[in-house]
């Protein structure tokens, strides 16, 4: 079963009387349509900002400029060209992937951006891409679009970080193996060797659970994991809390078998290697996470078997489907 939002927001007009140095194209028209965004039942409910309902053409127009070179100040590359498809919108690198970000409240590895998808858009093409709009007021297909999905002849950073959010929130991966085990009128069932490593996931034995439990497989927090002795700022690169040394944010397991290498530093190249290291490779620390409570011998100590068994759930949440959904594809390509 699937649960639908219905979103449109309050519409304002905005007359070609109103000004006399740019009229309204008598061609351009401000009648947003809702958008409906699905997943299933067993998600938590997605909150939308009241000021940025979802609709058909600010989805439209999110979706152009990810792809679109034209934000980056010097027309060299696009959101999608460090998050690509192929990799569930990621790379081979350090590059969070973009999946399931609508229930996000902090974004980069080190939190630098705290509030919504609105927040880290704004911080994208204003301060990190430093776009340029009068590139985008002067195009000859971007005004309309902006006026269709905000009613607005003006194109501002703001218009920009609300569009490409809309967009971001359908980018939602809901059909791994293990969401079809999950739900009741599919009758999908885990292998053996996956439930094992189901159990191991959620239990003690492996610890996993701590801080990628829930149906995202992330809580979205940030943590000091046990990586170096000598860990890195981290979050406290942002706050000035030394107890934030060596936290960084927990990024989702969601399609982790496509987006290695690992880490926030890239320093390991497989799933086996993470494996390895929560097993027997933690390093304690003054500000390592408590949660992280078998530091002290150096890890969870699995046998070789039981690497396997949680190898073989860590791939049932590999959801292929994301990397070919055709609403999520270049538009330019299309």
């Amino acid at each position: 079963m699937k649960r639908t939002i219905l979103l449109l927001g309050v519409l304002i007009w905005t007359l070609p009387y109103c000004t006399k140095e740019k009229p309204i194209d008598p061609g351009w028209e401000y009648d947003p349509t809702p958008f409906n965004l699905e997943y299933p039942d067993f998600f938590p409910i997605l909150e939308i900002p009241a000021d940025n309902p979802t609709t058909v053409q600010g989805v439209l127009l999110g979706r152009m400029l990810y792809y679109d070179p034209i934000l980056h100040k010097d027309s060299t590359e696009a959101c999608a060209s460090c998050h690509q498809q192929a990799f569930s919108f990621s790379k081979p690198g350090n590059i969070i992937p973009h999946i399931n970000l609508g229930w996000s409240g902090a974004f980069l590895w080190n939190g630098k951006i705290q509030g919504t998808l609105e927040d880290i858009m704004l911080f994208e093409s204003r301060d990190f891409f430093e776009t340029d709009l009068s590139r985008l007021q002067n195009h000859p297909d971007y005004p309309k679009r902006f006026y269709e999905a905000f009613g607005d002849k003006e194109i501002t950073y703001e218009h920009i970080a609300k569009a490409m959010a809309q967009f971001e929130r359908t980018m939602i991966s809901a059909n791994s193996k293990y969401d079809q085990y999950l739900d009741p009128d599919q009758f999908v069932f885990l292998e053996d060797e996956e439930f094992l490593g189901y159990d191991i996931f959620f239990s003690e034995k492996g610890d996993c659970f701590h801080c990628h439990g829930g149906i995202l497989f992330t809580d979205n927090r940030f943590h000091n994991n046990g990586l170096d002795a000598n860990p890195e700022p981290g979050l406290s690169e942002i706050t000035g809390d030394p107890f934030d040394v060596g936290r960084f944010k927990t990024p989702t397991l969601r399609n982790i078998e496509l987006t290695g290498p690992y880490m926030h530093d890239s320093r390991y190249e497989t799933l086996e290697e993470v494996i390895d290291f929560y097993s027997e490779g933690l390093k304690n620390s003054p500000t390592v996470d408590p949660l992280m409570k078998n530091v002290y011998k150096g890890g969870i100590q699995l046998t070789p078997q039981e690497k396997g068994y949680l190898l073989a759930f860590l791939k049932t949440l590999t959801d292929t489907t994301y990397l070919h959904n055709p609403a999520l594809e270049d538009p330019f390509h299309e």
